[in-house]
């Protein structure tokens, strides 16, 4: 596995994804790799039942390595080639819980990683926000949809515009993160959670992020036959 991503299996159920290219662990072609490996072992492994995304270091991530994009013929070559073969996909669907624990900067595709999990909880010191506007960008890694699935468009369409920077209260606030906890407490408390996510029934939990998606994805009354079919599927214990 590449050098900016380690990967811990944990005896209870918990596997750990950490970004090692610290002090800012930058987003660069390398952690994609890395990261790609780390994601695809995991959703190999039967016994997974929740997956933590986490840092090394002072920040979790700045984002993107803005030099990469000048080694090809345009921005637009650029994008193309980081879209062929990036993680976002299959971090989105791995079939277990997924929990990001955030602290220092999270920013642009930093921020964007952890909007693909399910859960996030954030060192009290988080700062986060979608800085590409700012460079005549949109956000690299879906934060467009992502930030609004996770806080709907009146809130997320600010943000976005503005590209400007947030803290870990106001954070809370908007439910982008679940919890603020003080910085000694992240590793702690994202343990603690990370645990109760994988003591859940692994068919209950599949069945519950397959609900709660389709709240956001499709019309009510094809929800509502959604969580009809998952509650059948989870009374009969099939896994559909």
């Amino acid at each position: 596995m590449a050098e900016r991503v380690r990967l811990v299996f944990g005896h209870d159920g918990v596997a750990t994804i950490t970004l090692c290219h610290p002090p800012l662990n930058i987003y660069d072609l390398e952690m994609r790799d890395g990261l790609i490996e780390a994601i695809s072992a995991v959703r190999d492994v039967p016994d997974v039942r929740c997956v933590v995304l986490a840092a090394e270091g002072k920040h979790f991530s700045v984002g993107a390595d803005l030099s990469e994009f000048g080694t090809a013929e345009s921005i637009l070559d650029a994008r193309r080639i980081r879209w062929d073969r990036d993680p976002w996909l299959l971090l989105l669907h791995l079939p277990v819980p997924t929990l990001c624990a955030l602290h220092g900067y999270a920013l642009g595709s930093g921020l964007e990683m952890s909007l693909l999990c399910d859960l996030r909880i954030a060192s009290a010191d988080t700062v986060l926000g979608l800085p590409e506007v700012k460079l005549g960008m949109l956000p690299a890694a879906g934060g467009t949809q992502s930030l609004t699935t996770a806080i709907g468009p009146a809130a997320a369409l600010p943000l976005v515009l503005s590209g400007r920077n947030l803290d870990a209260v106001e954070a809370h606030r908007l439910g982008i993160v679940c919890e603020v906890v003080p910085p000694d407490d992240l590793n702690g408390r994202t343990a603690e959670l990370a645990s109760e996510l994988a003591r859940l029934d692994p068919l209950t939990a599949r069945a519950l992020r397959r609900c709660l998606r389709a709240a956001n994805d499709l019309p009510l009354d094809h929800g509502l036959a959604t969580e009809r079919r998952w509650a059948r599927l989870v009374a009969s214990g099939s896994g559909g």
